[in-house]
């Protein structure tokens, strides 16, 4: 059983950074496409991040293109979110999910996920 937990979310000013960590357990992390992933109030869930099982190709939604990174530590089963120069309207509950659908391609249909954390949330205050 593949087990997902989110953690590093809370309370920043704009402008600010938090970094997200999503560690995997139960599974074969490696083999695994990973995203990242949230909804803020009233919204619909929006991709924000995914990078592929290697680590080599990603995907960023263009609203946090230059200021978010997304990377793996496969050694120790973890996928790290940092967010740099955070805007009032990154607030969000953060969920990360993992893909078992063999692809090189970063995936950011919410759909094609199979496993997903209980989220993180992170408030971005103005």
């Amino acid at each position: 059983q593949v087990q997902i937990a989110e953690s590093g979310g809370g309370l920043v000013q704009a402008g600010g950074s938090l970094r997200l960590s999503c560690a995997v357990s139960g599974g074969t992390f490696s083999t695994y496409g990973m995203g990242w992933f949230r909804q803020a109030s009233g919204k619909e869930r929006e991709a924000v991040a995914a990078i592929s099982w290697s680590g080599k190709n990603k995907y960023y939604v263009d609203s946090v293109k230059g200021r978010f990174t997304i990377w793996r530590d496969t050694a120790n089963n973890t996928m790290f979110l940092q967010m740099d120069n955070l805007k009032p309207e990154d607030t969000a509950v953060y969920r990360c999910a993992a893909t078992l659908r063999p692809t090189r391609t970063p995936l950011a249909d919410s759909l094609l996920y199979d496993y997903w954390g209980q989220g993180t949330q992170v408030t971005v205050s103005s």
